[in-house]
C-alpha cells in the first residue's frame, strides 16, 4: 500500500490554514457591520478589546451568524435549541485542507491550485442542523454538495437554511439517511460520483462520556477565563474554536465511539469505491489512527494520508484514503 503524509506549510501563529479567512483576532467592527445584532453581545476584555462571553450560547450563535454573513454571504442561519453550534474557523480549516488534497491529486487543474466550481461534488456525512461544511465549501470553492444526516430535525433545519439563502439553493442538496445503521448505503446511488467525502464523526461512545467531555470543556473554559481575568477574554479565532459546546445525542456520541463508527465507514467505503475519489474524516483521538490505518491496509486502500490541524490548544487530524482506479 502506498502511504504518504501531507506536508504542513509554514503557518501564521494561529496555525490555521493559509487560505482560512479567520486568522488571528475577530474583527468585531466588521462583524457588527455585517450583523448589527452582534453589538448587544459585544463587550471589552481587560485589554479594552471587543469580544463576547464565549460561555453564553446566544452570544456564540450570534457571532457565528455574523461570521457566516460577512465571509460566506449567508444572511439566514438559525439552529434549534440545544443543537451543536460549530466553531467556524476549525470547520473552515477542514475544507481548505481537503481542497489542497484535491489540488494535489487531480489532473483537471493547475498543479497546486484547488479545483473550483460545481464539477466538484462533495458528500458531507452527518451535516447536522448547521450544514456548516457545505456552506463553507460551496461559498469558498463553488463546489456542489450533498449533505446527509440521520436526524430529521437536523435535515429539516439544514433544508430551511439552504432554501433561505439564494447562493446556496443550487449548490447544496440535503438528504436524510433513512437507514441509520448504514453510512453510505441508501445515500450513494448507482449513478452518483463524489470527488470527496467528509465527516465529523461522533467522538464519544456513550452519553456519560459525552457529558464528562462537556464538563471538562466547561472547566477548561473556566480556567481560561480565570487566567485571562475576565468572562469574555477570548478574542482569538483559534482559541475560541475549542470553547464551543452543546449538541444532540447523534452529534456527540454513538455506540462504539469514534473508532467503531470509523471502522464501519472504512468497511462500507470498500463497497462504493467506484463512486468516490477520496474518503476523508476527522479523527479526534490520535490513538485511533494506528488501528484505522491497519484496517485501511487490510482493505487494500491504495493511498492513505493523515493531515494534522492545530487550533489553539486543540489538535485534530484528517484521515484520507482512496482505492486503486479500476480504469488504470
Amino acid at each position: 500500500m502506498a502511504a504518504a503524509a501531507m506536508s504542513t506549510p509554514t503557518r501564521p501563529k494561529a496555525k490555521l490554514h493559509p487560505r482560512n479567512p479567520h486568522q488571528g483576532r475577530y474583527d468585531f467592527t466588521a462583524l457588527t457591520r455585517a450583523l448589527p445584532a452582534l453589538a448587544s453581545y459585544t463587550k471589552a476584555n481587560p485589554s479594552g478589546e471587543p469580544t463576547i462571553d464565549f460561555s453564553d450560547a446566544d452570544a456564540v450563535r450570534t457571532l457565528n451568524k455574523a461570521l457566516l454573513c460577512q465571509y460566506y454571504q449567508v444572511a439566514f442561519w438559525e439552529l434549534p435549541e440545544g443543537y451543536l453550534c460549530p466553531p467556524i474557523p476549525g470547520r473552515a480549516d477542514y475544507m481548505h485542507h481537503i481542497a489542497d488534497l484535491l489540488a494535489d491529486t487531480t489532473h483537471q487543474n493547475d498543479a497546486g491550485t484547488p479545483p473550483t466550481g460545481k464539477q466538484i461534488h462533495a458528500l458531507d456525512i452527518g451535516t447536522g442542523a448547521s450544514c456548516i461544511y457545505p456552506i463553507i465549501g460551496a461559498q469558498s470553492y463553488g463546489w456542489r454538495f450533498t449533505a446527509t444526516d440521520v436526524d430529521p430535525i437536523s435535515v429539516q433545519t439544514a433544508k430551511v437554511i439552504v432554501q433561505a439563502n439564494p447562493a446556496l439553493k443550487n449548490a447544496i442538496k440535503v438528504k436524510q439517511q433513512t437507514q441509520p445503521e448504514h453510512i453510505f448505503k441508501g445515500i450513494i446511488g448507482r449513478q452518483d460520483y463524489f470527488d470527496i467525502t467528509l465527516c465529523n464523526p461522533p467522538f464519544q461512545g456513550s452519553l456519560d462520556e459525552a457529558m464528562n467531555a462537556n464538563t471538562r470543556k466547561r472547566q477548561k473554559l473556566s480556567r481560561h477565563q480565570q487566567k485571562r481575568g475576565s468572562t469574555s477574554a477570548s478574542n482569538s479565532a483559534s482559541e475560541s474554536d475549542a470553547l464551543n459546546f452543546g449538541g444532540q445525542k447523534k452529534e456527540l456520541w454513538i455506540a462504539g465511539g469514534e473508532i467503531g463508527f470509523l471502522r464501519q465507514m472504512i468497511n462500507e467505503s470498500v463497497e462504493v469505491t467506484a463512486h468516490v475519489g477520496w474518503f476523508t474524516t476527522l479523527v479526534s483521538k490520535s490513538d485511533n489512527l494506528r488501528p484505522l490505518k491497519k484496517l485501511l491496509q487490510e482493505v487494500n486502500a491504495s493511498d492513505v494520508r493523515v493531515i494534522d490541524m492545530t487550533h489553539g490548544q486543540k489538535i485534530t487530524r484528517i484521515l484520507a484514503w482512496r482505492f486503486p482506479d479500476p480504469s488504470e
